[in-house]
Order: structure tokens, then sequence, then C-alpha cells
């Protein structure tokens, strides 16, 4: 795979002798690929990742994969937070409204092989920047095909299994055992796990989403079989 180099100065060591663990996925909310790369690549704007994929499916290095870029910002996975220094940041070309590209699917599995195998992330270390910050960030949003990638052994994808009655204790419970941070509390916790999981659903805590995050924290999450 082809990775054009496009540095930005938006970077700095990584922290305490941390190293990726994950890898967060992210939309620009830009109107192209163009402008998303000038704005990771100036410095007043203190942002960067370490890829940027466009729609069109070219991929460009931005920062180096030993050094921590600016992307994901406050917010926790897990008992951690500082998860830019925990992290590889991937951006992907998208306004938030539109589908991902097949080309650009294509080029972040590709680039998603290569990066877990270097720092041995499972595939349950492959997270959205909503998850690790429900109250501030929606992407990649609901438009996202996670379950693709989880059928790739790139993500996990829950099983729904058989339905049980909803308690929120036990949802959160459940929620923060997978990695989402139960402190943020139910509203956003539950958002984050709906736009991921099922972004059609609607209303209330049900069984489905019970079923759905008990089986998330079977050993963190599998990848569909």
């Amino acid at each position: 795979m082809q990775i054009i180099a496009h540095p930005s100065p938006n970077h700095s060591e990584r922290r305490d002798g941390l190293r990726p663990e994950l890898v967060v996925l992210h939309f620009t909310a830009m109107t192209s690929c163009e402008a998303a790369l000038e704005r990771l690549c100036l410095p007043e704007h203190e942002v960067s990742a370490h890829y940027l994929i466009s729609r069109y499916g070219e991929v460009f290095g931005l920062v180096d994969e030993q050094r921590r870029a600016w992307h994901a910002g406050a917010g926790f996975w897990g008992s951690d937070g500082d998860v830019n220094s925990r992290s590889i940041g991937i951006e992907l070309d998208n306004d938030g409204t539109t589908p991902f590209t097949a080309v650009q699917m294509d080029r972040l599995e590709v680039l998603l092989r290569v990066v877990m195998e270097r720092w041995n992330i499972p595939p349950a270390g492959i997270i959205g920047h909503s998850d690790m910050a429900p109250m501030r960030k929606s992407d990649p949003g609901r438009r996202f095909d996670w379950r693709r990638l989880a059928l790739s052994r790139l993500a996990v994808w829950p099983d729904k299994g058989a339905g049980t009655a909803p308690d929120v204790d036990d949802f959160l419970k459940a929620a923060q055992h997978f990695g989402y941070w139960a402190e943020y509390g139910f509203e956003a916790v539950h958002l984050a796990f709906r736009q991921r999981f099922r972004p059609q659903a609607e209303g209330p805590l049900d069984g489905v989403d019970m079923a759905m995050i008990y089986s998330l924290t079977l050993d963190q999450g599998r990848a569909c079989t």
C-alpha cells in the first residue's frame, strides 16, 4: 500500500513510556480531503492524526507511529485517559452524513491489518472517537460499517442473543467492562453504544441492548465468525 508523506508538526513524545494499544477511528467532518489535510497540518490548530484516508483511497501519512499524534483529546477507554499516548489515530475523509466509499474502506482494512500486526493490537482495541469521548464526539458516525471490519477480524461485533430485562445499572457495569467509561453516565454511554452497534435503533434501553452489551464483555468482545 502506498502511503503519501504529508508531515504534520502537531505531535509530541508518547508519555510515561506508553505504546499504542488502541486505534481510534475518526471522520474529518469537512468538505474535502484537502481542507482536512490543511487543518491537520497547521500548527495553530494543534490537531493531527497518524493517517488520513481520502474518499478516493489515498492514504496520507501525517505523524510517525512512534510519536503521539494529537487526535483524540480528552477522554477515556478502559480505566485510563491520555488516549493519544496509547493509540494510533486514523482520520477518514467524510462529512459525517454520507456513506464511506468502498475504496476508502478497502484501504482502511489494509492499513488496520498492518498497524494491528505491528503493535499487536487485538480487534477489541479498534474503537471510535465517540467510544472514548461520547460527551464530545460522534465520529466515525452512524454511517460507518463496523460490522464489515468485524467480519474481517479488524473490530468486534456482539451477538444479539436472547434479550433480557433492561437494567440501567447492569448495562453500565457491562459497558464499563467492555471499555466505556461509566463516569460519563448512562445516557452518553448508551448513545455511543447504539451509534456504533445499533445505529437505526431508537427509544429507551431494551433487551437487545442488554444482550449485545453482555456479549461484548465476553473476552472483550470478539470478531465475527
